[in-house]
């Protein structure tokens, strides 16, 4: 088969492993630059343009687009699904988990569990809004951030007032949730493909932080995942639509809560903490997706 990889940068980690992976199982793999790609979106034929040349020839797609280009990346990737190409991860799917607000109200409808969540843009009501997430402690997200970037935990009523005012001076749209205490700095990234932990790991922050991301300076050691986790895990890359998703839990007093869903998770701090060939598992999903789509098609014709 051949398989492309939406993807900037072909010397990063993660697209290096899939190229090596796909070629493994005996495929052409093709890493595109989505933002050097460009349409033609008339119904008769629609066409994505790499280097001059018409992308007609892929089997199947591996998104891997970044949050700073979602619209242009899912615009490239709807245009794809327009010539009815298989991708992992759809278009809508990938748009529901970057936007934090929507992820979240969508899982809390499917009664996903997750940490008691407050929302809010020019409110007065500071005092209203603390109290509905249980008071300080209480975390204060940028609706926009990432990889623990726009995230400050304040500790007292003050602190808090003093963050949701300097945001709200920034026009910004913003989270407030509950401290899970008991998580102790820590978090469970589980990867999730076709329905399936293939692999998980804890993440410590640093001493004197709260955020346990990777690239914030956390580290990371092999989990060992409960049954509640497993399925709360695979049961929110679902509802979001995700085949391929990093789900990001706490350990709380009442059971596991998603934290958040990232439909590009990082392969590199998995892979070595782990040892498990995660990259493997995407193109397993890839064959044995591609391979019912076929005997589907083949049976209706006969």
């Amino acid at each position: 088969m051949h398989i492309g990889i939406l993807s900037r940068g072909p010397n990063l980690y993660s697209t290096r492993r899939l190229v090596e992976a796909g070629e493994e199982h005996g495929h052409e793999m093709h890493v595109i630059d989505y933002l050097r790609c460009y349409m033609n979106i008339t119904s008769a034929q629609p066409q994505v343009i790499y280097q001059g040349e018409s992308l007609n020839d892929f089997d199947a797609l591996i998104p891997r687009i970044s949050a700073k280009h979602t619209s242009y990346g899912t615009a490239v990737l709807r245009q794809f699904e327009m010539m009815k190409l298989f991708t992992i991860n759809s278009s809508i799917a990938i748009l529901r988990s970057r936007n934090k607000l929507r992820s979240l109200q969508i899982l809390a409808r499917k009664g996903v569990e997750l940490p008691v969540t407050g929302y809010a843009h020019t409110t007065s009501d500071v005092s209203g809004l603390l109290k509905m997430v249980g008071g300080p402690p209480v975390v204060i997200k940028v609706l926009e951030g990432t990889q623990g970037n726009g995230v400050v935990l304040a500790e007292t009523k003050k602190a808090a007032e003093s963050v949701i005012g300097a945001f709200r001076g920034l026009d910004a749209n913003i989270l407030v949730q509950e401290f899970i205490k008991e998580a102790k700095g820590e978090d469970v990234r589980c990867v999730v493909v076709g329905e399936k932990v293939v692999a998980a790991i804890v993440r410590r922050a640093q001493d004197d932080d709260f955020r346990s991301n990777l690239h914030q300076g956390g580290t990371a050691e092999r989990a060992k995942i409960t049954p509640a986790e497993r399925k709360t895990a695979v049961q929110a890359a679902k509802e979001l639509g995700l085949a391929v998703a990093g789900v990001d839990l706490l350990r709380s007093s009442r059971g596991p809560v998603v934290l958040e869903v990232n439909s590009s998770p990082g392969l590199e701090g998995v892979e070595r903490t782990t040892g498990k060939d995660v990259a493997g598992h995407v193109i397993g999903y890839i064959d044995k997706n591609i391979n019912i789509g076929k005997k589907r098609a083949q049976r209706a014709k006969g």
